[in-house]
């Protein structure tokens, strides 16, 4: 049977964290918590759980906290776990299983992370898959029979294996300023990491965050050739125009919006900016394209529910 380390980094999560361990102790042969900073009882309610309780200074990096964590864990896999998740019994149980069953030779697992758009997150689906579950140490092995190479992509093994994602409150927005820092210190953002800004400015955004992301934006759409990341960028170029109140700006990022074709984020803003200037005919026409014409690519709020409120 194959052991698995629970591996979590937490900060000031004392209102989900013992209902997350509950669930994750049925299956865990360690568990391995670091914190970033708690100003809580977190580190005391993670006490009661394992005596694996580790500090680590935040340095406005995910990936080097999650490393610090993993490096830590010394079972056979990596389970990666957040507070703000529950696994219910059912589910726990195929974990379970799972631990006696799984091909060794998987690398990682994919679980089915349910439960997103209730707490409006930045995905516009509600069930997706994962990589939950990590084995440790990574063996290389070559194929082929001739020209031999080392396989380099990992075994992935998607199971059906449910974690339900229960925040209690909106996250996003905290990392606006550790994308503003990357951009900064590394000069830009990757691909994943720039749809990642424009998703998360589009679910919880506020004007100040638009304004502050708009120089990026401004040159990075310029050197943009993927079409969806244009249409994303020019209504975070448009909306930060509007905040603005620089209708040339505006006009001349809505013209270009046209031009590649509307998003029903950009379809939105007109209809935002023609209401803002006391036409209300226009705007309905555009929150109608928003809703009806047009296909939502960061937030399907901007498709749904956001321009439904105006044509009532």
């Amino acid at each position: 049977m194959m052991t698995v380390s629970v591996s979590m980094i937490v900060k000031n999560e004392e209102q989900v964290l013992a209902r997350c361990l509950d669930c994750l102790k049925d299956f865990a042969d360690e568990i391995v918590i670091v914190d970033t900073g708690s100003e809580d009882s977190t580190r005391e309610i993670a006490r009661k759980y394992t005596d694996r309780v580790y500090d680590f200074e935040w340095k406005d990096d995910f990936s080097a906290a999650r490393n610090y964590a993993f490096g830590l864990c010394s079972m056979d896999y990596i389970y990666s776990a957040d507070a703000d998740e529950v696994i219910d019994k059912v589910n726990i149980n195929k974990i379970i299983s799972l631990k006696s069953n799984l091909d060794p030779s998987v690398e990682i697992v994919q679980f089915v992370y349910v439960n997103q758009l209730e707490f409006n997150t930045t995905y516009n689906f509600d069930i997706e898959p994962r990589p939950k579950l990590y084995k440790r140490c990574r063996s290389f092995t070559f194929e082929g029979r001739v020209h031999e190479a080392v396989r380099m992509d990992p075994l992935v093994f998607d199971s059906d294996i449910e974690v339900i994602h229960k925040p209690m409150s909106l996250h996003s927005g905290r990392d606006f300023s550790i994308f503003l820092k990357s951009i900064a210190m590394d000069g830009g953002l990757s691909k994943r990491l720039r749809s990642m800004y424009l998703r998360e400015l589009a679910v919880s955004g506020k004007d100040e965050d638009f304004t502050a992301a708009f120089d990026y934006f401004k040159e990075a759409v310029e050197e943009e050739t993927d079409e969806d990341l244009v249409k994303s960028e020019l209504f975070v170029l448009m909306r930060a125009a509007r905040v603005r109140n620089d209708r040339d700006l505006f006009m001349k990022y809505s013209h270009r919006a046209l031009a590649v074709g509307a998003c029903s984020e950009t379809a939105f803003e007109l209809g935002e900016f023609y209401r803002a200037s006391g036409d209300e005919r226009e705007a309905a026409i555009w929150y109608f394209n928003a809703k009806n014409e047009t296909e939502p690519l960061l937030n399907i709020k901007y498709g749904g529910e956001y321009p439904e409120k105006y044509l009532l």
